[in-house]
């Protein structure tokens, strides 16, 4: 297996800091967004998509408000993929900061990916 890269990506989004949050740090805001079906048992994470797809996550840290960390269950030991709000001072906008890892040969599909969950979330959430 090849080693994975770490990369990162910005979004700014319309919203308060609370209604970004309520977006990726909730077990409803995640599974209106990121997954069609989301369980959360103490630090496990069990994603659903379709009526096949499972996958499962254990959230590595969190911080409410701020950031939420999740390692998936799979995956590499030293891998993760979090999902912070930051203020932009200069803009004085809401980001959402993405951080996460994907072989060289998939950072393009994986940033895709992203894009396109990113733009689910400011379709249902107006943001």
């Amino acid at each position: 297996m090849t080693k994975k890269e770490k990369f990162s990506l910005e979004y700014s989004l319309k919203g308060s800091a609370p209604m970004i949050w309520r977006y990726i740090g909730t077990e409803y805001g995640l599974s209106t967004w990121f997954a069609d079906g989301i369980e959360i048992d103490g630090k496990k994470y069990t994603f659903h998509w379709g009526k096949e797809e499972t996958r499962t996550a254990i959230l590595v840290a969190k911080r409410n408000g701020v950031y939420v960390r999740l390692r998936w269950t799979d995956d590499e030991q030293d891998t993760f993929f979090e999902l912070r709000v930051s203020f932009n001072e200069m803009t004085r906008e809401h980001t959402l900061v993405i951080t996460d890892f994907a072989e060289k040969n998939e950072e393009k599909d994986q940033k895709d990916l992203w894009n396109s969950q990113i733009e689910s979330l400011k379709k249902l959430s107006g943001m």
